[in-house]
């Protein structure tokens, strides 16, 4: 296969897959995105629950607050009057007929407008236009702000717009820069580039179509994070392959021999590779939450994409473009010339590092475990959930304005908590109304035997006391069938509970996955066991790490809920990649060398591409820190920590150390035949 792709038809076979996937990005193009209500809520859970009912409801969705501030001293008579007649417009109502309600403080006024679509994509329609027409109609004097769960919503939305382009083109650029200084080549740096690019685009159209296809909901947080992941993998495969191509045009005249050779021996590694990323990321399809089962899918397909590309397409596009691809560092052939992928041995930095490894062992493990102890200090204060406040790096208006409506009016009048039931609703109503924390409540909506009850809460909103509230609550309406707790507080301790959950499954499952694959490759009992256990202990360094840097450094009080599942996903499913290049490197050197000069020529041999490929990852995932998603900026950096610490400590020294120290039983109970 390697010398089919490589021969003289190479030219054609490169041109052949990229014109099919360029005629399926642009015939079929994006697949049909559709927001629905319980899309980033836990399965099964009574915030799910409430949001299904509601969409049932004929009327309204939801609503938004309008919050009306005086810019100065208090809002006059003739003032609140004009915001009335301008509230009536917009159709604000509320339980005592009045369109806006003044604070008792007389500098703010509110009005809840209704919210008509029962789907997000047209809730955020509706607040833009009812935005749009607050900063035309708000008399002078007056500053208007639009907030609740729909604007929230709304915002979150904003963030995305143009994102993809802007991430897009930051990643390019990253990928580009750090090739260049790879490479010390002006030009070689476009051939991946590309292959990569058209296959993000691919890897796009294909995932969303088929998320669309089997109805599993995504968003543009997918979408993102996809993007991120085709480009940094495949740069990582890609950096692979040219590394082992460059190295074997020394040894070949023939760039095709050259090529077939870096494809044989590079193809195992990537498959084994790609195939243990998309284990891994597909392990997120068991979320209770819908869009985080999008993620796994859509990163799985990414990284099959990614790899077919890298290993179809790449080699054949480079044997095209020959030698003089290399410019200025062009490679001749010199079989006799000693080398480690076209540099000398004796004189780099990894053969530096073996040397240090192989003569102090026991002091790099020592070294090593003890670095990875510290960072791991940081778990033992870690807090999960941000609240809305804390969900953005600069406040949008919806915050801004939750912040401010709390100053004058009850602290949860902006996210009323929504109690559903098919029950008696004046029954409801009362246990909603007795429960200690409620402030008010109100029968906002009923239609079809299905009521529904907002209450107002005393706390504010991501406080710990509104979560025990929301807690009292639900018990206390146990006894009412088909009654359901919603809303913005609901969903944040749906979505905790469910985080717990789904790491005690999918943790356990990964790991187990992981060290079936390696045990497979390797034929292996202990080897995986030790690089599986190592790359866990650099998650943990990681996240231990990554809550000093935003706890400590920048101010924030905790993680996204959601950050240890996705951080771990990734980073053990990627950080694998690289004990996997070495490995089998030094599997492939161990017949002829033994294990422990074996362990340390692979170390030499691929030191320099796989911190090249660790590097230009962890770059990579930083892009995501330019959204104004705190949560998003979380799992770049926790990734991005656990792959420099991975490619500059764990892969570079520990592992390496380890095999030195045991030798042979490293690769308990396999048996390696020496060749000489």
């Amino acid at each position: 296969m390697s010398r089919v792709l490589t021969r003289r038809v190479a030219p054609a076979l490169a041109l052949l897959p990229l014109v099919v996937a360029i005629l399926v990005i642009g015939l079929v193009g994006d697949g049909e995105r559709t927001a629905r209500p319980t899309d980033t809520l836990p399965s099964g859970s009574g915030s799910a629950g409430a949001a299904a009912l509601i969409a049932d409801l004929p009327e309204s969705d939801g609503a938004a607050v309008v919050l009306f501030e005086a810019e100065t001293g208090t809002l006059p008579e003739s003032t609140v009057q004009d915001l009335g007649v301008l509230a009536e417009r917009l159709g604000a109502t509320s339980s005592d007929d009045r369109s806006v309600r003044v604070a008792e403080d007389g500098t703010a006024a509110l009005a809840v407008v209704p919210i008509r679509s029962t789907d997000e994509l047209g809730q955020i329609s509706e607040v833009k236009a009812l935005r749009s027409e607050l900063a035309e109609s708000t008399p002078t004097g007056v500053t208007a702000a639009v907030t609740g769960p729909a604007a929230v919503a709304t915002d979150i939305d904003a963030v995305f717009d143009d994102a993809n382009t802007r991430l897009l083109g930051a990643t390019a650029l990253v990928v580009a820069l750090l090739l260049v200084i790879t490479y010390r080549s002006p030009v070689l740096w476009i051939v991946p580039l590309a292959v990569i690019g058209v296959a993000d685009r691919l890897a796009a159209v294909v995932g969303t179509q088929v998320m669309a296809g089997l109805g599993v909901a995504f968003d543009d947080a997918t979408t993102a994070i996809l993007s991120i992941l085709v480009f940094g993998a495949g740069t990582d495969y890609a950096l692979l392959l040219i590394s082992r191509y460059r190295s074997e045009l020394a040894r070949h005249e023939s760039r095709y021999d050259a090529m077939a050779v870096a494809l044989r021996r590079t193809a195992e590694a990537v498959l084994t590779s790609a195939a243990t990323v998309v284990l891994g990321v597909l392990t997120l399809a068991l979320s209770l939450t819908p869009s985080t089962r999008a993620l796994g899918v859509a990163s799985a397909i990414g990284i099959a994409v990614a790899s077919i590309f890298v290993l179809v397409v790449l080699p054949a596009a480079l044997v095209c473009f020959g030698r003089p691809i290399f410019w200025p560092r062009v490679p001749h052939h010199a079989p006799d010339r000693p080398a480690e992928d076209g540099g000398p041995a004796d004189r780099s930095v990894w053969a530096r590092v073996s040397r240090l490894v192989s003569r102090r062992p026991r002091a790099v493990v020592a070294g090593s475990l003890a670095l990875v102890a510290v960072a791991s200090t940081g778990l033992f204060g870690i807090s999960l959930g941000l609240d809305a406040s804390e969900a953005f790096k600069t406040k949008p208006e919806a915050i801004v304005g939750a912040e401010r409506l709390a100053r004058s009016f009850p602290a949860g009048t902006s996210e009323p908590v929504q109690v559903v039931t098919e029950a008696d609703p004046d029954a409801v109503l009362r246990a909603v109304g007795e429960t200690e924390g409620v402030e008010s409540t109100t029968v906002s909506q009923q239609a079809d035997g299905v009521s529904l009850v907002e209450a107002v809460l005393a706390s504010a909103p991501g406080s710990d006391a509104a979560k025990d509230t929301v807690e009292t609550l639900r018990e206390n309406l146990d006894p009412y069938p088909e009654t359901f707790v919603g809303g913005t507080e609901a969903e944040a301790v749906d979505r905790a509970d469910a985080t717990r959950r789904d790491l005690l499954l999918i943790v356990p499952l990964l790991v187990l996955l992981v060290t079936l694959v390696l045990g497979g490759l390797l034929r292996s009992i202990l080897a995986p066991v030790i690089l599986v256990a190592t790359v866990v202990a650099t998650y943990a360094a990681a996240l231990g790490a990554s809550w000093w840097i935003f706890v400590g450094v920048l101010g924030y009080d905790g993680l996204e809920t959601n950050v240890p599942l996705i951080a771990f996903v990734f980073l053990v499913a990627l950080g694998i990649d690289y004990n996997i290049f070495l490995v089998t490197r030094a599997l492939e050197e161990t017949p002829s060398r033994g294990t422990r000069e074996g362990m340390l020529h692979a170390l030499r041999a691929t030191g320099g591409v796989i911190t090249s490929a660790g590097i230009l990852l962890a770059a990579v995932f930083t892009v995501l820190g330019l959204l104004p998603a705190v949560g998003l900026a979380e799992i770049g950096v926790v990734i991005c920590v656990g792959v420099l610490l991975d490619t500059l400590v764990i892969r570079t020294v520990l592992v390496p150390a380890v095999a030195v120290l045991l030798g042979d039983r490293f690769w308990w109970p396999r048996q390696i035949e020496r060749t000489s």
